[in-house]
């Protein structure tokens, strides 16, 4: 892609998320959202490949569809109580609100586009669509969190989970198990979303550094694929290494970061008495927790002394600064998190 271009369609992902961060305004969010969604067609399709014609076209019906619910529901709104304010919901355009966004997250039942269009585009586009794309959806969702309905949140949180662990179970391709991944995490952000909507931040922001941290990783040594991440140790032991650590990060496994938020999430389930609900969601991340291992489980296996002659590499992998940070933010926050909490 050009890169005059690129710069014009990254910088109009930053103005739409920025515009709908800072508005107080239903429209205004509305517009942020959709400035999101045209800036990143573009991205999807700079390689003219017949996947990445479908994933876009997924991805843009999906989001306009979620878009519209989004409009009508708040134009509606706006009749019945005169304020376009985002606080200001009356009660039946508060769940059409709700599940909109959580169809532009990826939230499941609503995820079926996800798995496919990250699927069909590039790592960095792939990048982009797990992180920065989610952040304007779930800002408005967290800032309309004390009027959503509790069972409506539980529902989408557990099946979410669930999904998010059985989806990835037989995956063979990276790119559709990050989707799951994402789509498994975002469960756990929405499930506490009505008890504790710091946290759900908290989550939130660790979500996004452990998925910058997989991405960079994955296109640092170009693998799409099991197989193909099943041979990299000779071109980068290191960073095979530590993309092991964040596969279990992702996992939640002590002392990584990923266990702090759900250590935390589950606590505070208890912490309401709902004993019921922190069980049954333990029990439902067990799923994810294989397939991670699954991962971990093949890169293990091509460590040395088991490297068979003919796909050893050239050691040409660049390891870049962004990759390096990113990937340390993702191992190590967990003895900081408590002063996230405070600050957040």
């Amino acid at each position: 892609m050009n890169p005059t271009a690129l710069m014009i369609m990254l910088l109009s992902l930053a103005i739409g998320t920025t515009m709908t961060l800072m508005s107080h305004h239903w429209l205004l969010a509305w517009i942020g959202l959709e400035i999101n969604t045209l800036a990143i067609i573009p991205l999807m399709t700079k390689t003219p490949h017949p996947r990445a014609i479908e994933a876009a076209t997924k991805y843009f019906l999906t989001q306009a569809s979620a878009s519209a619910l989004i409009l009508f529901s708040a134009t509606m709104n706006a009749w019945k109580t005169g304020e376009w304010s985002i606080t200001l919901l009356s009660d039946p355009y508060t769940i059409t609100l709700s599940v909109a966004l959580m169809m532009k997250l990826g939230l499941a039942p609503l995820h079926f586009w996800l798995p496919e269009v990250i699927q069909g585009i590039p790592l960095s586009t792939g990048l982009i669509l797990s992180t920065w794309q989610k952040i304007a959806p779930m800002t408005l969702l967290l800032q309309i969190s004390h009027l959503t309905d509790l069972k409506l949140l539980i529902t989408m949180g557990l099946t979410s989970i669930l999904i998010g662990g059985w989806g990835g179970i037989n995956q063979t391709q990276l790119r559709k198990v990050m989707a799951f991944s994402s789509i498994g995490h975002l469960g756990w952000m929405v499930l506490i979303l009505k008890f504790n909507p710091q946290l759900t931040l908290f989550n939130f922001l660790l979500y996004i550094t452990m998925t910058a941290a997989m991405f960079f990783s994955l296109m640092s040594i170009s693998s799409t694929k099991i197989s193909e991440i099943s041979s990299s140790w000779p071109k980068s032991p290191i960073l095979v290494t530590t993309m092991m650590l964040i596969l279990l990060s992702l996992a939640g496994l002590p002392p990584l970061t990923g266990f702090s938020p759900k250590l935390l999430i589950i606590l505070e389930l208890a912490k309401q008495n709902t004993l019921l609900l922190a069980s049954v969601t333990m029990l439902a991340s067990l799923l994810a927790l294989f397939f991670y291992l699954r991962l971990t489980y093949v890169m293990i296996l091509t460590l040395p002394p088991h490297i068979p002659p003919s796909s050893t590499h050239w050691r040409t992998t660049k390891n870049s600064p962004l990759t390096a940070t990113m990937t340390t933010l993702a191992l190590l926050i967990f003895p900081l998190s408590p002063t996230f909490l405070l600050i957040i």
